[in-house]
């Protein structure tokens, strides 16, 4: 090959990779952008899976009261907090810095989840009111009145259908994503249900109770499936493995179990949090649990020894919700009052 033809094509082809990266790096500006395909959150995905040796602490610093939920949009380039300051906040991972803040609700908010294409945000309060709000422009284009008292927990169904969530009344309510009707109320627990989660194949309900059950429902019809018990106090939270085979649920009573779902059989039962257990979430192909508690950490588990990875530390109070981004390497957390941060963890 002559070698001017070569020179002339390397340096082609290296403004083409400048141009790209470029073209990658673009920030928010006036509106959240939620059709970004690269991001800090999951431009690592082709690496080696992460071995959690080393942590870099991220923190985020905008709510004056505890942060109760945080989400991560499909897009990976939003988080979205929900906080007991009665606001939620929407953070750009990628700049550090705070988007937007959406008011509207009269009470705490409690809980966030976005909807699978990322163009929609669901939240609910401590006023009973779940709202629907639209991303791209931050405005609350629905607003439910979901029950008499606090509505704990809530999320999009993955098929983005549906909404559903739990409330202090004892109910869980399943609504019309689009129009926000009621499609049906499932009733059961004795007690305020804290969370509901609902399997990737989009079947089935799990809920967690201060009554102490775990009670698995048929999302299409909802029938209840089981109902069975194991831990000796109130049960906070709850979450199904990426297979939808297994759900882990996190307890006042300081232990986190794990359950098979097509038999209700206890499967393992981790224990090493000094306090009790706020939130659960696996990763993406279920071979790590994380689990965040009142003990002001985070612990990593292998979910199938069920033997503790790494130990977190860093927050000021209890930690409240924690989550994996989509490529496993990071974690987002939100604390309770006193600290009241939005935490990324990031293995380096």
């Amino acid at each position: 090959m002559n070698f001017s033809v070569l020179k002339s094509f390397l340096k082609f082809t290296s403004f083409i990779i400048l141009f790209t990266n470029l073209s990658a790096c673009s920030q928010f500006k006036n509106e959240p952008e939620t059709e970004q395909t690269q991001s800090t959150l999951n431009a690592v995905n082709n690496l080696d899976a992460p071995t959690w040796d080393s942590i870099n602490i991220k923190n985020f610093v905008g709510h004056n009261d505890a942060i109760w939920s945080v989400a991560i949009n499909p897009q990976q380039n939003l988080i979205a907090t929900a906080s007991e300051d009665n606001t939620i906040k929407l953070w750009n991972p990628e700049t550090d810095e705070l988007v937007r803040t959406l008011t509207g609700h009269t009470k705490g908010v409690l809980s966030v989840s976005f909807s699978p294409d990322g163009k929609q945000l669901a939240s609910s309060s401590k006023s009973g009111k779940i709202k629907i709000w639209q991303v791209a422009t931050s405005k609350n284009i629905l607003t439910m009145n979901a029950s008499e008292k606090a509505v704990r927990s809530l999320t999009y169904t993955p098929d983005g259908k549906k909404i559903v969530n739990s409330d202090w009344a004892n109910n869980i309510s399943i609504w019309n994503a689009e129009t926000g009707e009621l499609i049906r109320t499932l009733t059961g627990h004795e007690g305020g249900i804290f969370a509901i989660a609902v399997s990737p194949d989009n079947k089935i309900i799990a809920s967690v109770s201060k009554d102490k059950t775990i009670k698995l429902w048929d999302l299409e019809t909802g029938d209840l499936i089981y109902s069975f018990v194991g831990h000796e106090d109130n049960i906070r939270t709850v979450a199904f493995s990426p297979d939808s085979k297994t759900i882990a649920t996190g307890s006042v009573d300081k232990t986190i179990k794990l359950w098979d779902v097509e038999t209700g059989k206890l499967v393992n039962t981790l224990s090493d949090h000094s306090q009790y257990i706020n939130s659960v979430a696996f990763n993406s192909d279920g071979t790590i649990l994380v689990s965040s508690a009142e003990d002001k950490t985070i612990k990593l588990w292998d979910a199938n020894k069920g033997e503790v990875i790494r130990t977190l530390s860093g927050s000021s109070a209890g930690v409240n919700s924690v989550i994996f981004t989509k490529s496993d390497r990071a974690i987002v957390s939100g604390s309770a009052a006193d600290d009241n941060k939005l935490r990324i963890w990031e293995n380096k």
